[in-house]
């Protein structure tokens, strides 16, 4: 069973899961033709694979401590703290310990 995107104007709940984070998964908040909004949900020590997207993203730590690495450089992410990438950028998101973080990506047609 899919999980319904947010409608335009609905209000989304990305307060931090807290003691709950370890139960919780990946999932897509809303998807429009131009921008879509991801909360990614990663254990302590896994990874997203290196990879890209055509368009700008940015990746907001809400809980926990991220690695993201990208051109050349791995940056540590905490909680409150956001990073800008332009698209097609080869980049990977590494929880250093279990994290949870709002991905916002441009579309591009």
């Amino acid at each position: 069973m899919s999980i319904p995107h947010a409608l335009a104007g609905q209000p989304v709940d990305v307060t931090p899961f807290g003691p709950g984070l370890a139960a919780q998964r990946s999932v897509a908040l809303f998807k429009s033709e131009q921008l879509e909004v991801i909360r990614l949900v990663l254990a302590a020590g896994k990874a997203m694979p290196t990879h890209k997207v055509a368009g700008e993203i940015t990746i907001q730590c809400l809980e926990g401590l991220l690695d993201v690495e990208a051109n050349g450089q791995s940056t540590p992410l905490a909680a409150g703290q956001l990073v800008f990438l332009h698209g097609e950028v080869p980049h990977r998101v590494t929880a250093r310990v279990a994290a949870s973080a709002l991905v916002t990506m441009v579309l591009c047609h």
